[in-house]
This record gives structure tokens, C-alpha cells and sequence, in this order.
């Protein structure tokens, strides 16, 4: 650099993607909603074989799709890193194509990697959750290349938060949501 080249000020870090299905959407949405560094997250469909799948088609099981959650974060504020952990931590990564009452290929536990870092990640962590014995069984998660996400009908978004007196809601996204507050959401907000 010369003396009278012009200072750059620092470029702020660029927002990332994380691509996840653990199980039904809106159990994925409502935590990581919560989080600090998340700037958005989406409902959707990963891993298919027909484009714009519906909501029916996917859960028809016949489409290939899992339902999945985009994760827009600030990796200044919270790492790829930090959200796989968490990911482990919020649904059952040893039961193959299911999550509790929900069956079926829609329900698997995968990570859709944008790059060949965050492929390089997912393994590490899985690695590490896998040698912690957090889960007693094997991790069944996949960890697959993004092709591509389609996004949930518009119903489907912000599900917990606008319709939080509902039975499903109240029985089985509520108590995930409370766990992770009480178990993880100090240890991010420290950070």
C-alpha cells in the first residue's frame, strides 16, 4: 500500500446461509428465531426432485424434499459453527426419517451445505457431537450439497409466533422452544 492510497474501512461481515431440516419447520424456525446474529429464517423444502414443491407434495413423501430451514445469520455474531451445535441439540439426529409422531423421508435430519467449508464443518461437528455421546445412537444426519430451497407457502411462516395458542404449538413446539432457552440461549447471548 502507498502512503497515499486511500485507508478501507473494515468491509462488515457479509451475511451467511445455513441450509437445515431436523424434523417439522416450525420447531426449527422458533428457536432459531430466538437467536442473536439471526437476521432471518424461511420455512421450505431441500433435497427433492421436482421444483416449487407444495406443502402436499412434500408431504406426500414422494417428492424426495425435506422440510428445511434457511438460516441467515451475521457470522460475526454467531458462527456456522455455533448453529450446528445448536441443531444437535434441538431434535433427535439418530432416528432415521422421523421426529417424534412425524414419519417419513420429509422428517430426516440433514445439513444442505452451501460450500466445501461448511461441508468441512458440518463433519467436524458431527464428529464431535458424535464423540460427546450427547445421543446414544448412531448420527443419521446427512450432510448433502444445497441444490436448491423452496420456500414454504406463506401459512407456514412464523407459524409458532403467529398462532401460538394452537394444540401443536402449545404440545410440542412450545416445550422445545423453553428447553432451549433454559439450557442454551444464555450460553449464545454471552458470546
Amino acid at each position: 500500500m502507498t502512503p497515499d492510497a486511500p485507508l478501507q474501512a473494515p468491509r462488515p461481515n457479509a451475511e451467511e446461509v445455513a441450509t437445515l431440516a431436523g424434523g417439522c419447520f416450525w420447531c426449527l424456525e422458533a428457536i432459531y428465531s430466538d437467536l442473536p446474529g439471526v437476521a432471518r429464517v424461511d420455512s421450505g423444502y431441500s433435497g427433492g426432485r421436482i421444483p416449487n414443491p407444495t406443502y402436499e407434495q412434500v408431504c406426500s413423501g414422494r417428492t424426495g424434499h425435506a422440510e428445511a430451514v434457511q438460516v441467515r445469520f451475521d457470522p460475526g455474531r454467531i458462527s456456522y459453527r455455533q448453529l450446528l451445535r445448536i441443531f444437535f441439540s434441538i431434535h433427535d439426529p439418530t432416528t432415521l426419517n422421523r421426529q417424534g409422531g412425524d414419519v417419513g423421508t420429509q422428517y430426516r435430519s440433514a445439513i444442505f451445505t452451501q460450500d466445501g467449508s461448511q461441508e468441512k464443518i458440518a463433519r467436524e461437528v458431527m464428529g464431535e457431537i458424535s464423540d460427546s455421546r450427547m445421543w446414544r445412537g448412531r448420527l443419521v444426519t446427512e450432510v448433502v450439497p444445497l441444490e436448491a430451497f423452496y420456500q414454504a407457502e406463506e401459512y407456514h411462516r412464523d407459524y409458532f409466533k403467529r398462532h401460538p395458542e394452537s394444540a401443536y404449538c402449545q404440545m410440542v413446539i412450545a416445550p422445545k422452544v423453553a428447553k432451549f432457552r433454559k439450557q442454551y440461549l444464555h450460553e449464545v447471548q454471552a458470546q
